[in-house]
């Protein structure tokens, strides 16, 4: 091989490898790090993996079994009224999947103690999430005396027995009223027992047909969506809660589980009784789907400057306002004299194991890629 040609091949293979390191660059001259794909793998079986804005399915039960999948799903079995004086027992046989839809069927029948049986399912340990986006495509039951529900309950009841860790009613519908579905929460401070709870009914025919229920999570902010139209959204606000922990307001920073299941009677379900005749009745789900959001791939901002600090009405405490980000703040980093003491998830503090003093506070908002915000002003804060 003469030296014209070695030079040749060598300028070609010079070329190739500059090409190659410019199309591994962005314009910045920077890596783009996988925000040219997705990082997160959509879980197998998902009809539909990907959402526009960066959403990922990957959690999903589209019902292809010809049974309930026992890997994705837990069956509850008991007589125990769901806390609510309901009349039916929870069994197996009543949920069963045909031509890609469960049905939890409601019948009128002698079995061990009740009169009633009906099923309730939950991913309990099997789907556990937190944030994300939650879509269920289903039908209610018709009847009075019927009380089916999609509703999500604390995989760690780290703040206390109901409510005080939370749960979150994606849609219920009680026969009785059977042109409405509602939306709720139940907090320490919100929930039915005070009549304090905080929801949304809704007016709508939810028995003819298929309707997606959608619940969108993200940290102190809860979204609820009928057929892709917002219905519901609720958000964290400090200043209004500065009286109480802000898990007594709003404990969902932490995972929670999904469960299905058609109630029949208790006290809201049969408030005014159960017909027997409409029995058997039929709750149905095409589908359930949770998504999470892909940050790597969308997230290009880091959050906002915390831009004021206040001293809570509870002891030892600060809260602030809330960091803006393009896709969401994950945590805030607290500064103690410079030093970081702690982090929280939404914007409220509280001190513990610091000693009485005068110290100067700084608060930093972290997003889900792990970029930090400016360092806010500092504030003076006397600890009792």
């Amino acid at each position: 091989m003469n030296n014209y040609v070695k030079r040749i091949i060598l300028t070609f293979l010079i070329l190739t490898t500059t090409i190659l390191l410019v199309a591994c660059q962005n314009g910045n001259g920077e890596n783009n790090n996988g925000n040219d794909k997705y990082n997160l793998e959509p879980a197998p079986g998902c009809l539909v993996p990907y959402l526009d804005g960066g959403w990922v399915c990957t959690w999903a039960d589209e019902f292809k079994l010809d049974q309930v999948d026992p890997f994705k799903w837990n069956f509850e079995i008991n007589d125990s009224g769901g806390g609510n004086n309901e009349l039916q027992y929870y069994i197996k046989d009543n949920a069963t999947v045909k031509d890609g839809i469960l049905t939890i069927t409601g019948k009128h029948e002698t079995f061990r103690t009740r009169q009633y049986t009906s099923s309730r399912i939950t991913t309990h340990r099997k789907g556990d999430f937190r944030y994300g986006r939650i879509q269920i495509r289903a039908k209610n039951p018709v009847g009075r005396g019927t009380w089916p529900a999609i509703w999500m309950m604390p995989t760690r009841s780290i703040y206390g027995g109901w409510p005080r860790s939370g749960e979150i009613d994606i849609m219920e519908y009680v026969g009785y009223d059977p042109s409405k579905i509602h939306t709720t929460i139940h907090t320490a401070k919100f929930n039915h027992k005070l009549g304090t709870q905080i929801g949304k009914s809704m007016t709508m025919n939810s028995t003819n047909d298929f309707h997606v229920y959608e619940l969108e999570w993200n940290p102190g902010e809860l979204i609820w969506k009928v057929d892709g139209k917002q219905v519901f959204n609720i958000v964290y606000n400090a200043k209004l809660n500065d009286d109480v922990p802000y898990w007594e307001a709003h404990p969902f920073d932490q995972e929670f589980y999904l469960i299905l299941n058609l109630a029949i009677g208790g006290d809201w379900g049969g408030a005014k009784g159960v017909d027997n005749k409409a029995f058997p009745t039929y709750f149905q789900i095409d589908y359930v789907r949770y998504y999470q959001r892909d940050f790597e791939k969308v997230d290009k901002k880091a959050p906002t400057k915390v831009e004021y600090i206040y001293k809570s009405r509870l002891a030892n405490t600060i809260h602030w306002d809330k960091a803006t980000d393009d896709y969401g703040v994950s945590h805030y980093k607290i500064l103690v004299d410079g030093e970081e003491f702690g982090q929280a998830n939404l914007q409220q503090f509280t001190f513990k194991n610091l000693d009485p003093g005068d110290y100067m506070i700084e608060i930093i908002a972290v997003d889900f890629t792990g970029k930090e915000s400016e360092i806010s002003p500092k504030f003076q804060y006397k600890q009792q």
